[in-house]
């Protein structure tokens, strides 16, 4: 058997899951930005229909979960296992989804890094021979996060400008050993274009470690995840021997404009070419919002905001051919409701995962 650790932090994988099938299900106000039209569904109303904001979100990963499968080709015997998470206490949204999809499941908690943990895991356990498909899948709501981690958005209180908006999404993938027949498969696009899509395969994925920069403002995210995905790229060159160039793309999950512009900064810091950091490198949070017209201050963040911008745009556009090589480095900030309290700072965390097209 081929050795699968690469330096101190990466694994590659041997066989190359296949991702055969994704789904981003958006709030009302993610389907009024720039990516609108790489989206599965979008909400008419955030609480879709239930009555509460968690019961919302639920209902979010579930319909994501659900998609996927359906775009998939599989049906929901064919699964050995679910992988997700959200922000929520005990799981919530996750654990309530997966009582009623009755599949087996593990429960996971990456904050906003939990999209590219859950991938990364089911490509491991795939390529390790202990699955054969499983659905990975995160999710977030505005309201339910504002509940849970500031104030209730009845309580109308003034967010500084460095406030990021916590996405209302849910994104889902199907991770697969074996290939997909797409020889007789046409997708259709926003621009109404058939396409044969291409064959996406989960290359490798680079394990982050917890990144302290001392950032105690619940309202300064950005800045305290941005030492940890810096961590996380740097270590994945380097143990995989590979220049950002061989990238088309790589983006981290929820820095935001100010996260993003300190991420930029500490890479150039770090001996990147600045030029080049500029071309290959973004931040999902900055690509969900139209930043003037919308009003999200510091931009998006929340596990929903990658998983619905990787699930829905990146994916899509890896499909018809348009990018061949991402990184995908999710980031979470890893504060809990009471920490806080105790005085703690807020570390970081970032987990990368390569996918390329074949």
């Amino acid at each position: 058997m081929a050795e699968k650790k690469m330096g101190n932090q990466t694994v590659k994988f041997e066989t190359c899951p296949y991702v055969i099938g994704s789904a981003a299900v958006v709030g009302q106000k993610e389907g009024e930005g720039p990516l609108c039209s790489w989206f599965d569904v979008i909400l008419d109303d955030d609480m879709f229909g239930e009555k509460t904001w968690e019961k919302a979100e639920s209902k979010m990963l579930k319909e994501a979960m659900l998609t996927a499968l359906r775009k998939s080709g599989k049906e929901k015997q064919d699964i050995d296992l679910v992988l997700s998470g959200d922000l929520l206490n005990q799981l919530m949204s996750s654990s309530f989804m997966a009582r009623d999809l009755h599949l087996p499941f593990l429960g996971l908690y990456g904050a906003c890094s939990t999209m590219t943990e859950s991938l990364l895991l089911a490509a491991m356990l795939t390529d390790g021979g202990f699955a054969h498909n499983i659905i990975v899948g995160a999710s977030s709501h505005y309201c339910t996060a504002e509940r849970q981690f500031r104030m209730p958005v009845e309580h109308g209180n003034q967010r500084p400008p460095s406030a990021q908006w916590t996405a209302t999404a849910a994104g889902a993938m199907v991770v697969s050993e074996k290939e997909p027949d797409l020889s007789k498969i046409g997708h259709v696009d926003e621009k109404q274009k058939i396409f044969t899509p291409c064959n996406i395969r989960v290359d490798c994925g680079t394990i982050g470690k917890v990144i302290d920069a001392g950032v105690k403002d619940a309202n300064q995210m950005g800045s305290a995840m941005a030492p940890a995905a810096v961590d996380t790229i740097l270590n994945h060159l380097q143990d995989t021997g590979r220049a950002i160039d061989d990238y088309d793309l790589i983006l981290t999950g929820d820095l935001g404009y100010i996260g993003k512009d300190i991420a930029a900064d500490l890479l150039v810091d770090a001996g990147l070419d600045k030029k080049t950091v500029k071309q290959k490198y973004d931040d999902c949070g900055t690509m969900l919002y139209y930043r003037k017209e919308q009003d999200v201050h510091g931009g998006g963040s929340g596990c929903g905001c990658s998983a619905s911008v990787f699930s829905g745009n990146i994916i899509r556009r890896m499909q018809r051919g348009e990018l061949h090589k991402v990184l995908l480095v999710s980031t979470g900030a890893m504060l809990s409701t009471i920490s806080p309290f105790q005085g703690e700072s807020i570390p970081g965390i970032a987990h990368g995962v390569v996918l390329e097209t074949c």
